[in-house]
């Protein structure tokens, strides 16, 4: 039976190019609208290159003191020495890296200028994080320990810095605002849309200008936490909450007196809306919300447009209709025919939809628009896919099939 169904559908689709092409084209522009918007949002807040453990990371980025009067606040990064103590004793963790956020710097080839993103960071970044090296190693303890004046490069400032980017260049050196540092490794970039783990060159952090030696609780420091397990992550918050609680109160901090101090240490999207968006209580279902309503409008206008077109369509077959009727068709079984003819050109708009989707992605990633972009359709993006399709076509296919099903034998045949 479904397979006379399909049949059906495929015939009806032949028989009105004008119509069919609308159809599709409405049904296919909407789902890359929507799979493109979920390959971003999975680009962007998902576990991937290089941040592939973010299911099992906290992340530390900000301390916040509050008057007494909850008036008067103050937010900022962190101290070295203050994550040291705090974050890097933590006992139920895995590992814990300690880095400064990326910022600006220059380096010259000749006369030219290239503009530099770069990152102060200890030992352990690059345990927590996963780059591919190209060339080289990372620093370790011991070049920290040493003093040693070394750096890790992206491929693309490599590519832009020395005039023969072929050969290696691990061993040589790079001046950037006038200090020779010796290059020990190379490493695949990270997108800037991954800010933690962005950057063209990482120094360690007793490298000149890192400020490393801040001893006051402020700085510009932040710390990755990697718990043993993704279900460790409730134990490792509480002990370090606890570790947060030790820290007398009143204090004061840079002549601010604070009765209120705040350090969390939440996963990757908690802390993306709370710092991006400056979030609040209850601001995580507020955007869900939004995303929801912004989704439901994207499937919902498209919908109401092809239910008009589809009961237009429908009402052409009314004839088929009566004639079924008066051969003991019941309403189901008419239903059914429609929805699952609905839902099978939804899946050609569907499988249009993925063509045109994997094209843009693919023009995305090599344009440049966005530094090391990784956009894909992987598994979950193409199963979210499939399931937008079947929803979408449902929407788009009940109404008229339920107002089909419930004409009478004689308005069919009259029609």
């Amino acid at each position: 039976m479904l397979s006379n169904y399909i049949k059906i559908a495929w015939k009806v689709l032949l028989r009105h190019p004008f119509y069919t092409f609308i159809t599709l084209f409405g049904i296919s522009l909407t789902l890359t609208v929507l799979m493109l918007i979920t390959s971003f949002l999975d680009h962007l807040i998902g576990a991937h290159y290089p941040e592939t453990k973010r299911d099992r990371a906290l992340y530390v980025e900000r301390i916040v003191m509050s008057d007494s009067s909850q008036q008067s606040m103050m937010s900022n990064s962190m101290s070295f020495k203050f994550l040291t103590e705090y974050a890097k004793t933590l006992k139920t963790a895995e590992r814990v890296t300690i880095f400064s956020y990326f910022n600006g710097s220059n380096a010259y080839v000749g006369s030219q200028k290239i503009k530099l993103n770069i990152t102060f960071s200890d030992a352990d970044f690059w345990r927590v994080s996963d780059f591919k090296f190209i060339e080289g190693k990372p620093f370790n303890e011991q070049n920290i320990a040493n003093g040693d004046y070394v750096a890790v490069i992206t491929d693309d400032f490599k590519k832009h810095y020395f005039a023969n980017s072929d050969a290696p260049v691990v061993g040589k050196n790079v001046e950037i605002e006038n200090i020779n540092y010796k290059v020990i490794g190379v490493v695949k970039g990270s997108p800037i849309t991954r800010p933690f783990t962005h950057a063209d060159i990482y120094f360690p952090y007793t490298a000149p200008k890192s400020n490393y030696q801040n001893s006051g609780m402020v700085g510009n420091f932040i710390a990755m936490i990697l718990a043993k397990d993704a279900s460790d992550l409730k134990a490792v918050q509480s002990e370090f909450q606890s570790n947060i609680k030790k820290i007398p109160l009143p204090g004061k901090q840079g002549g601010f007196k604070y009765s209120v101090l705040e350090v969390r240490s939440d996963p990757y999207l908690e802390n993306f809306i709370t710092t991006i968006l400056n979030g609040g209580p209850g601001l995580k279902n507020i955007l869900y919300g939004v995303i929801g309503f912004i989704v439901l409008m994207l499937m919902g206008l498209p919908a109401i447009n092809l239910v008009n077109l589809n009961v237009g369509r429908i009402l052409e077959r009314a004839s088929e209709i009566g004639v079924r009727k008066a051969f003991g068709a019941p309403v189901k079984t008419l239903m059914w025919q429609f929805i699952v003819e609905n839902i099978f050109i939804t899946f050609i708009g569907g499988i249009i939809a993925l063509i045109l989707t994997f094209t843009l992605i693919q023009i995305i990633n090599t344009s440049g628009w966005i530094a090391y972009a990784d956009l894909t359709i992987n598994l979950k993006v193409f199963s979210i896919s499939i399931i937008v399709c079947l929803i979408f076509g449902l929407l788009s296919g009940v109404l008229p099939a339920l107002r089909m099903s419930k004409l009478s034998i004689i308005e069919a045949l009259k029609a």
